[in-house]
């Protein structure tokens, strides 16, 4: 039955790129993709597996504190789910919540947690992890560079709708009238800001890879990823690309020239040095560095287009000439109008937090300066604190709004910031900074137990602080089963690393 269970999470962790396709992702099965509802399958199959063990049944009875979590997990999502129902707000809807969405979001927010046990005492074997780890980078990168130079890749900046590029990596070089979002490319897959994360977060893995086994085929794989993270056009694809080699040519450093517990090989470090210097010679061409380009000049644009030195002289007018309810619908008609002038996302102003239900907060992002209205991500937290405030039950801060209406209010991108407004602090603290507590326990061991101070664990430890860093940073992390999965795996492959390391110094002495 161990057998059954290892080649179960080989192949349930390894096929979790197929399930980023786009096309599976919509449209939603009964307001669920079936991508998440073959990974709750699946995670159900692995606790039947897992429990079919006798050894794990008899542990995990012993283990009071893991039991002690579950107890007050049930208590919070019962708390939660009855805080959250009682909201008031400016939309009569309560923003379009849904108890059943609530509640299979709780159920989805504890596949990971479930993922990160079930294979820490599942005596997965490194060269397996290390197959599913190589897998996953080549279903992801190849895919991406493949469709990339043959022109059928998506664009990474579009998700509402199969969009392809307009021209492939070589028109980097020799063109610059493409615009950012029609050379940024991810492949067949769903999100692109993810996927970058995914791709930030095994990079130390797949290095570790190539130097425990330096042939053809890891130098074609770790630098088709390489090349794959430039392509995706992503901040964090193409930053995390530079950091992840940086921070790893130190690690092998400090570990071959000072621990001394790991040989050193030149031949690795000059591959190294060639994919970093290649990387950073294509950098400046990348779709990133256009972006910021369009960005900073957007605004003027519009404006001038607009003339919104004359718009503003005419809406202080009628702010002035109407009150009470004319005023009000003043300025709904002139929001509607002219918010593209202002530089306001259309998605927030007519959707997600619509003109029609709080002009007067519109009316105040109206009068910031420009570059605070291009701030998308600071819109978002500005309208859900705005939301929690307005509704009077002070329970938000503790249990959150609800999933459901954050991610129809704003779907905020900065992850731990965005589990707050939907979970509470409660919430976060249960279901997300368990995430960085099994880090700072690695890092504690690492620290403190020559044992566990290894290279492979470093890489490890690496490789889950780069995707918890993306998720601060930049957000679409923790609410992608695709990422948190993965790293799940990667996290409970460590703590098993840690336990036998720590049991070998014990029976040692």
């Amino acid at each position: 039955m161990k057998k059954r269970l290892q080649t179960f999470l080989f192949w349930f962790i390894l096929i979790q790129p197929f399930l980023d396709i786009y096309w599976l992702s919509r449209p939603p099965l009964l307001k669920f993709s079936i991508p998440t509802i073959l990974r709750v399958l699946g995670v159900f199959i692995a606790i039947i597996l897992f429990f079919s063990i006798k050894n794990n049944w008899q542990r995990f009875r012993k283990q009071w504190w893991i039991i002690a979590y579950i107890g007050v997990l049930i208590l919070y999502s019962i708390c939660h789910l009855i805080s959250v129902k009682n909201f008031t707000g400016v939309d009569a809807t309560g923003f379009h919540y849904s108890a059943k969405v609530e509640i299979f979001y709780l159920v989805r927010a504890c596949l990971p947690l479930i993922v990160i046990y079930i294979t820490s005492y599942s005596e997965f074997q490194a060269k397996y992890f290390f197959r599913v780890i190589q897998g996953i980078s080549g279903i992801y990168s190849l895919t991406i560079v493949i469709s990339n130079l043959f022109l059928f890749s998506l664009t990474s900046y579009h998700t509402t709708e199969a969009k392809r590029i307009s021209a492939n990596i070589f028109s980097w070089f020799t063109q610059t009238n493409y615009p950012f979002n029609a050379l940024a490319s991810k492949g067949i897959f769903f999100q692109a800001n993810t996927l970058s994360a995914i791709l930030f977060m095994i990079m130390p893995i797949m290095l570790y890879i190539l130097y425990k086994e330096f042939n053809v085929l890891n130098i074609v794989l770790v630098s088709s990823q390489a090349l794959a993270m430039l392509m995706l056009g992503t901040k964090v694809g193409n930053f995390g690309l530079i950091i992840s080699l940086v921070v790893f040519v130190l690690v092998f450093l400090i570990h071959s020239l000072i621990l001394k517990n790991t040989r050193f090989s030149a031949k690795f470090l000059i591959t190294l040095i060639c994919i970093l210097t290649a990387s950073a010679a294509i950098f400046p061409y990348s779709p990133t560095l256009r972006r910021s380009s369009l960005e900073s000049g957007v605004a003027q644009k519009r404006s001038n287009l607009g003339d919104k030195k004359r718009l503003d002289q005419e809406l202080n007018a009628g702010l002035e000439r109407y009150k009470g309810k004319k005023q009000e619908e003043y300025l709904k008609e002139f929001i509607k109008k002219n918010y593209w002038v202002y530089s306001l996302k259309h998605d927030l102003v007519l959707e997600h937090y619509t003109y029609q239900h709080d002009p007067y907060y519109w009316l105040e992002v109206m009068k910031k300066p420009a570059n605070e209205r291009l701030n998308y991500r600071y819109l978002e937290k500005d309208i859900l604190s705005r939301v929690m405030k307005n509704d009077k039950n002070k329970l938000n801060k503790l249990f959150g709004i609800s999933f459901s209406r954050e991610n129809n209010i704003a779907p905020l991108e900065r992850d731990f910031l965005a589990q707050y407004y939907s979970m509470g602090i409660l919430g976060v603290i249960l279901l997300d900074v368990i995430y960085l507590f099994v880090l700072g326990y690695g890092i504690f061991y690492w620290l403190f137990n020559k044992k566990v101070r290894s290279f492979l664990n470093s890489s490890l430890l690496l490789s889950v602080g780069f995707i918890l860093f993306a998720a601060f940073y930049a957000g679409n992390v923790l609410e992608y089963l695709s990422a948190t999965l993965v790293m799940a795996f990667i996290l409970g492959f460590l703590l098993q690393n840690i336990r036998y390391s720590r049991y070998a110094e014990i029976s040692s002495k």
